[in-house]
């Protein structure tokens, strides 16, 4: 009887020998075939220039229509083309692909095997939010309250459009007692703020604002900001130009600050791996690459494909970041928990 079981249950489940035997029948019919050198050749080709564009992004030129911001937007997407590789190499038997095939993997992982890892961790003492809530919300104060609810202690908005304002201060007002809309970027907290003003990004209105908050730990400088929408069209390639003057211009305004600890809110409307936001990324942390777990993608909400949202810091240290539950906007909220 327990022999039976054994056959039933056990390693030597039915299942597991047919399982085997397969994957014994694949190798053997490997064997003594030299077409697995010669097949795949092209398939080789293809994942040798994937790890190459992966490697070289920076190298991408930018002079025609944005190509190098536009792949590195999407760099992350570069993982999909692998398992195909994989399928196609295995079913025509080519170790030469599967071989060619670890270069890409490698490079994948080297450059966000660290973003799949939990990061987050305890402790903090403060707690911000961000979120475009989309001009065209049909439920403003839902939306807020939903994002109100991950327990910010700061809450950034973008795109509110004039008409609606008061829609938003009103859900709002039970949890925060100080706020300050500027422009169409908003700010509210619990803790007072001072010298609040907006930001001049080259572009014509107000899309961000800069204030003072004041909390039981320290003052910390936050910055909301809404960088000019970018597209892709045929004609005329990634069209991002405004928003990477307006990098520039939020960029020195972040490095002139004189409070030290400052923390940035917003819809940056492009990936930390676009060069055109160097001006920002590079004196600042990602609090999802700091402490997240997972990429934290937030447009389009539907199928999020990129993290365009941000939560960055200087001089602060984050312990955990999230993306918050889907609203009634075509963009995700996040939070993150920070250490003043």
């Amino acid at each position: 009887m327990v022999q039976a079981y054994k056959t039933e249950t056990g390693n030597g489940s039915p299942q597991s020998g047919h399982t085997g035997a397969r994957f014994r029948s694949l190798l053997g019919g490997w064997r003594g075939d030299p077409g697995i050198w010669r097949r795949g050749v092209l398939l080789a080709v293809l994942a040798v220039l994937i790890a190459l564009l992966m490697i070289l992004h920076a190298r991408i030129p930018n002079r025609i229509g944005n190509l190098g911001s536009l792949g590195e937007t999407f760099l992350p997407w570069f993982a999909v083309f692998l398992p195909v590789i994989l399928v196609i190499g295995v079913v025509r038997r080519s170790a030469t692909a599967l071989i060619a095939l670890l270069l890409p993997t490698v490079v994948w992982l080297d450059l966000f095997g660290g973003l799949v890892s939990d990061k987050s961790g305890g402790g903090g003492e403060l707690t911000v939010a961000t979120h475009n809530v989309n001009a065209d919300n049909p439920d403003p104060a839902g939306t807020v309250r939903q994002v109100a609810a991950s327990g910010a202690d700061v809450l950034a908005l973008q795109e509110l459009p004039t008409g609606q304002v008061a829609a938003y201060e009103q859900a709002l007002a039970g949890t925060y007692k100080y706020h300050s809309v500027q422009g169409t970027v908003g700010l509210w907290s619990k803790y007072p703020m001072t010298d609040t003003s907006p930001v001049d990004i080259g572009m014509g209105w107000t899309r961000a604002m800069r204030s003072t908050v004041r909390t039981p730990q320290g003052t910390v400088a936050v910055y909301v900001a809404h960088m000019p929408s970018v597209r892709v069209k045929l004609n005329a390639g990634f069209t991002a130009n405004q928003r990477d003057g307006s990098a520039v211009a939020l960029g020195a305004a972040i490095d002139r600050d004189e409070v030290g600890k400052v923390v940035l809110l917003g819809d940056l409307n492009g990936t930390m791996n676009d060069r055109s936001l160097n001006s920002v990324t590079s004196q600042m942390r990602s609090t999802q690459g700091a402490a997240g777990d997972g990429f934290g993608f937030t447009w389009p909400a539907a199928f999020p494909m990129a993290r365009i949202d941000q939560i960055m810091v200087k001089d602060v240290e984050p312990v955990s970041s999230w993306t918050l539950g889907r609203t009634d906007s075509d963009h995700l909220p996040i939070a993150a928990r920070i250490k003043l």
